[in-house]
Order: C-alpha cells, then structure tokens, then sequence
C-alpha cells in the first residue's frame, strides 16, 4: 500500500486537473470530426479511448518530468517533498514505472487508425523533452501548448484519417489558450524559479502579466470563431461563445492576483471548466 500511495502521488492521479487539460483539445478534435447521423457508440469509444491515454501519458509525463527536475524539485518549496526529489523512488523505479504506462498507452493507442498512430508516436519527443525547456528558454509554456493540444490533431485524424485546416486552426488557439494558463500557475513558484535560475513566462512577462494573459486568450477565441465559421456553426455557437469569453476575461484575468500563489492556482483550476465549456459550445455547433 505505500509504494501504492507512492505511485499515485508521483503520478498525480490525486490531482486530476492535470489529465482533464490533456483531455478537453482530444475531445474537442473528435467532437469538431465527428459526424453525429451515425451511431453514438463509437463516438464514446474513442472519448473513453482518448481519456485513458490522457491519464496514461500525463502519467508517465509526471515521472519524466520528476527526474529530470530533480535537483530543482528539491530546491522549491512546493515540489521538495515529491517522491524523487525527496528519495522515496528511485529513478530506476520511476523509469521502470514510464515503460510500464507507455506500453499499456501504445495497447490503447492501437485501437485507432494508421494515421493516428504514426502522429501519436510522432509526439513523444515533444511530450518528453518539454521539462528541459525550462533551462534554456523563457518560452517551456508554449512548448507545453504545442505538446498538451496534440491531442486535437488526433482527436480529427482518427475520425476524418487526415489533417485539414479547421483542427490545426483551433490546434494553434489552444496553444495559446495554454500559454496562459500556465503562465498563471508559474506564478506559484516565480521566486525559487528566479533564485534557482528556471525560466518561464511567468518571469518574462511579470511587470505585466495581465496584458499577455489578455493576448493569449485573445487569441484562443478568434481561432474559436474562425472554426465556427469554416465549420458553418449555427447563430447560438456564437452566442453561447460569450460564455468561455466572459469565465476567461471577466473571471480568470480580472481576478488574477500574481503575488498570491493560492489565487495562481485556483484560477489555473477552473480551466477544466473552461474545457467543459468549450466541449459544449462545439456541440451546440454541430446541432
């Protein structure tokens, strides 16, 4: 039961918040693909599908990330006590623990089609290299965005089984949609990163945080827009558009508070609900 609860704390299963941000750009490509005239079933198949994967790999993304950030995890207050940093798991087992979720992911991997895999595969790199980018650039949040939102393209692939313009015009929103916010959730941790030399955006850009926070977003909702439009949506997407505008605008920026990490993170938070949200608007469309 201890290596158990280990497990589960290396992982972040207890933090779910993780894996639904991984989810919602998957659900939103398949939801935009998919034609609703036929049966539902498999429509759920491939949501169940993407959700796993999403645990699976953010899962085994943690682990990687954990030993690579080592010895800066033992230097922030907010990491210190995870299980490498702290010594509780070794890196053997942790890269014991990767092999094992990356197998069990390319066994639900294998359920789609051709093209899917070969672009899943194609990801990895991307998905294990990101915590380096942290060292070398003031950018590893955009790395991030370019990495977490693949999941769209996929979502698109494995139903159209080729990729268009509509996924990779709303791919590039949820890049920036990501930048944001993980900018703000940086900001938990911006005086060790400062000391202990780890770049970000949130270090960037904190003599104005909320002026890019409004870029980003901005961004995100044109490319909502543009999609609504290539896709031919009905008048009520547009409206009901206003919904994820205000939770962004009138919500997460107005109420962002930089110095205050708890603030940093229950905005971070709320943007599972902005996924959900999406999801829906993109539903609405399709009727």
């Amino acid at each position: 039961m201890k290596q158990l609860n280990l497990f589960i704390e290396l992982t972040r299963l207890k933090k779910p918040i993780g894996f639904m941000l991984l989810f919602w750009p998957c659900a939103w490509g398949l939801t935009l693909a998919y034609d609703f005239a036929n049966s539902l079933s498999n429509y759920f198949f491939y949501l169940t599908l993407f959700f796993l994967g999403s645990i699976l790999m953010r899962s085994a993304g943690c682990i990687v990330n954990d030993i690579l950030d080592k010895e800066f995890d033992k230097k922030v207050s907010r990491t210190k006590n995870r299980p490498i940093a702290s010594g509780k798991i070794s890196i053997k087992l942790g890269l014991t623990y990767i092999v094992f979720l990356c197998f069990i992911a390319l066994l639900v991997l294998l359920n789609f089609n051709t093209l899917t895999i070969i672009l899943a595969l194609g990801s990895m790199p991307l998905a294990f290299s990101y915590p380096l980018m942290k060292r070398y650039t003031y950018w590893p949040q955009l790395f991030l965005g370019i990495t977490f939102n693949y999941g769209l393209i996929l979502g698109w692939a494995c139903i159209r089984n080729q990729i268009e313009l509509v996924p990779i015009i709303l791919y590039i929103g949820a890049i920036f949609w990501t930048l944001g916010f993980d900018t703000i959730y940086g900001y938990q941790d911006i005086k060790d990163d400062e000391i202990i030399g780890v770049k970000s955006t949130s270090i960037k850009f904190k003599k104005n945080p909320k002026l890019f926070l409004i870029t980003c977003y901005l961004i995100f909702i044109i490319s909502l827009i543009t999609v609504g439009f290539f896709m031919k949506f009905s008048l009520i997407f547009y409206l009901f558009l206003s919904i994820p505008i205000l939770h962004l605008f009138l919500y997460q920026i107005y109420n962002f508070n930089f110095k205050d990490p708890k603030n940093c993170l229950r905005i971070f938070k709320t943007n599972n609900l902005l996924g959900i949200i999406v999801l829906s608007n993109i539903l609405i469309g399709k009727v």
